[in-house]
């Protein structure tokens, strides 16, 4: 619980330095889920950073883009961007449900990887939470290629 209330008042303070920036560094709305790692939020596609769900036409691709849907609803998300864009050109951001974050909860519940190329293993523990008791994806035959990044 106290992990908890840590992130959302560092969520506030973020929020609240973003608002009185001159550039707003929040995307707030309902979103519609391209992928299981990728949402679009007023029109803007959004990749939620350090975390890969395997890519269309692979095992696990619609598993992960499925429990997204459920999980967002049609909820408001608020995503934090990070300053670059990848090199497909989308924004790059940590996306919240209330306080959640929802990188952390896909990764955890076994329908995303830390990607920890991009994530610093930001997310190793879930994942290794997820992988030890073979949830979602890590209980499917997905392909070799994927875990590699996942590492």
């Amino acid at each position: 619980m106290k992990k908890q209330s840590l992130i959302l008042i560092s969520f506030i303070f973020l929020l609240n330095t973003f608002s009185h920036s001159t550039e707003i560094n929040a995307a707030i709305g309902k979103a519609k889920v391209i992928d299981g790692d990728t949402i679009v939020i007023n029109g803007e596609k959004i990749r939620f950073g350090g975390i890969d769900t395997p890519e269309r036409n692979k095992i696990g691709h619609n598993f992960s883009k499925i429990k997204l849907k459920k999980k967002l609803g049609n909820n408001i998300i608020t995503c934090l961007r990070e300053p670059q864009l990848d090199p497909w050109g989308r924004t790059v951001a940590e996306c919240f449900l209330d306080d959640e974050s929802i990188s952390s909860y896909m990764v955890k519940n076994g329908y995303a990887c830390d990607y920890k190329k991009y994530s610093k293993k930001k997310y190793a523990k879930q994942q290794e939470y997820a992988k030890s008791r073979k949830l979602g994806i890590w209980a499917l035959n997905f392909e070799n290629s994927w875990e590699k990044k996942c590492g």
